[in-house]
């Protein structure tokens, strides 16, 4: 009885939050979608500035779980610029919470509305999320010889015509690393070698083209590139043995207690345009953060606390940044829920705008 509760009290960590996240994406849609409608008289770029505050609101709410329910201490490594700038945000990937890692840093820079992704293909299947990513400036990308470097050349100048401010985050390894996949890992080695390049012990060989696509296609309109190496501390086993990073659930059920993120920023100048020497500029990149993670788990014992070389300074995000979003989305979200039309309205944007969302990302990539 008393280990069936704290197994339930233990579940709760998790489904609690995801409910709520989950559970104000139809009032978010719904907000959206009237905006969506209104703005059709105005110019674009009107629409994308309150696109972006909209977008800010729901991402504010997701990091109010993720950083200030979870109680994780962020430990940053370099100097982030306090002023938005258009960027492309580059990083290693080895979990689902990397993609709330770039939101952490966008909103220490008031730039959390402008965060945009380059996805993998299947996530466009993602039930009302995978079409609103798509409309708010997010890319899918299939792999290899199915990437539709048109496509994505299109949206990109379809942005920065608009001006559009832009956090593109970018995972070059094009999927994640993780230690228990040795057939990906050596797959990823192997490819490596073939190019004549380095092997990478703690991340995989990062693929050039959609990084190369955008940075060329964006040119004009960036200012840098971040270059940020992620680890999550408790990734180690009893032997030194290096673990998966934390899925969501396990992120939200606080068995993360430190992130450490090493942050680079690198001029879009330095970066070179020709594809061979841009592959070694980004091969190069992702050597320094294979020793930035070969010290930070080389560091680790019984008694030392993991770390990157330099000094970390902790950042905490305050409540008055994310809990406004939460009682915003959550004020919206309970009315609609308490009347039968509300419920039957709320149902059918689920199951409606998960079809139109499918079908529309379908037939306009």
């Amino acid at each position: 009885m008393l280990l069936s509760l704290v197994v339930h009290t233990y579940s709760l960590r998790y489904w609690f939050p995801a409910t709520v996240m989950l559970g104000t994406a139809p009032v978010y849609l719904l907000s959206w979608a009237v905006w969506r409608l209104l703005s059709t008289i105005l110019p674009a770029r009107v629409y994308h500035r309150v696109d972006d505050q909209l977008y800010c609101i729901y991402q504010s709410m997701v990091l109010f779980f993720f950083e200030n329910y979870t109680g994780v201490e962020i430990v940053i490594y370099g100097d982030i610029p306090k002023t938005k700038e258009n960027v492309i945000y580059l990083s290693n990937h080895q979990c689902t919470v990397d993609w709330i890692i770039a939101d952490m840093l966008a909103i220490r820079q008031s730039a959390l509305g402008h965060v945009r992704y380059v996805l993998k293909d299947g996530l466009k299947w993602l039930p009302l999320y995978g079409w609103y990513f798509s409309q708010h400036g997010g890319i899918y990308v299939k792999r290899s010889a199915k990437f539709n470097e048109k496509t994505m050349k299109k949206k990109l100048l379809s942005q920065t015509r608009l001006k559009t401010p832009m956090y593109l985050v970018i995972f070059p390894e094009g999927t994640r690393y993780n230690p228990e996949l040795k057939n990906v890992i050596a797959a990823s080695q192997a490819f490596a070698t073939k190019e004549g390049l380095p092997i990478l012990k703690h991340t995989l060989t990062p693929r050039t083209k959609a990084s190369h696509i955008a940075i060329e296609t964006m040119k004009g309109h960036l200012d840098a590139v971040y270059d940020v190496t992620v680890a999550y501390e408790g990734t180690w086993d009893a032997d030194g043995q290096r673990k998966p990073a934390p899925s969501m659930p396990e992120f939200l059920c606080k068995e993360c207690p430190r992130v450490h993120i090493h942050f680079e920023r690198v001029d879009i100048k330095e970066i070179p345009a020709e594809p061979m020497f841009f592959r070694k500029w980004l091969h190069g990149r992702f050597e320094i953060k294979d020793r930035l993670l070969t010290n930070f788990y080389g560091s680790e014992d019984a008694d030392k606390i993991c770390s990157f070389p330099g000094e970390g300074l902790q950042s905490p995000l305050f409540l008055s940044k994310t809990f406004p979003s939460v009682v915003i989305l959550g004020g919206l979200t309970l009315p609609l829920l308490l009347t039968s039309t509300g419920r039957k309205l709320y149902m059918r944007t689920w199951i409606c705008g998960t079809l139109l969302g499918w079908l529309w990302v379908n037939v306009f990539p």
